[in-house]
């Protein structure tokens, strides 16, 4: 076997070996689990880091699908169509089980996965999104986005991550009948049309409304029986 062959078996055993077992497992399992001897693997990969981040290149970094960029960055599709059309390929194509279960197990340990992850996140994606939810709701904003933004969008994007999580994760099946092995975009323009419809009471006259304060004498008031406030 050549050097790049034996490359790409080790780090397909490794992703197929840390989905399984965690990212703390033993490398000296690994190589038993890929038949090869600890020595030859310290070979290809000198520290257990090195092989981590060819994992999450390879994982992570390499099925950021650059039609993305181009689909979110289209001034002629409606917000909509766009996201729909992203989060229906993110699904089926990016949140496979190595991708959801490492993910998981990197923020169970040292998160050295999830912080690389989430920062290309928000470089990458969660400004678009932010860009387009404005242009949905008409606002001219082009400042930092405010808390009640992202926590609407993470709302959505942990929604949908919450689908795979389901299923390899949890083990169970959603809404008594098992989880699908793909979702089409009725599905996912569903939960992009009730995200958008929420946005709405973050904007008023173009301008991102901060949350209501609860002053304590109406939680005191709603706290109270019936009896109490006749």
């Amino acid at each position: 076997m050549g050097t790049a062959e034996r490359s790409k078996q080790i780090l397909d055993g490794a992703i197929q070996f840390f989905a399984l077992h965690g990212l703390d497992g033993q490398l000296r399992d690994l190589a038993k689990s890929i038949g090869i001897t600890h020595a030859l693997l310290y070979h290809y990969f000198p520290t257990k880091q090195a092989l981590i981040d060819a994992v999450y290149q390879e994982v992570f970094a390499e099925r950021w699908n650059p039609w993305w960029d181009e689909l979110l960055d289209d001034e002629d599709s409606t917000v909509e169509d766009k996201l729909t059309a992203f989060y229906e390929d993110y699904i089926n194509q990016a949140l496979t089980k190595d991708f959801v279960r490492i993910l998981v197990f990197s923020g169970l340990t040292d998160r050295t996965i999830t912080d690389r992850f989430f920062n290309m996140l928000r470089q990458r994606l969660f400004p678009r999104l932010i860009r387009e939810t404005r242009r949905h709701r008409g606002a001219s904003l082009r400042g930092k986005p405010s808390r009640r933004e992202l926590e609407l969008l993470t709302g959505l994007h942990g929604g949908f991550f919450y689908i795979p999580l389901q299923r390899w994760v949890y083990g169970q099946a959603v809404y008594g009948a098992p989880v699908p092995e793909s979702y089409d975009g009725a599905f996912v323009r569903d939960r992009v049309r009730a995200y958008l419809l929420a946005t709405e009471i973050l904007f008023t006259a173009g301008t991102a409304v901060p949350a209501s304060p609860v002053r304590r004498n109406t939680r005191r008031s709603l706290a109270r029986s019936p009896k109490e406030t006749t």
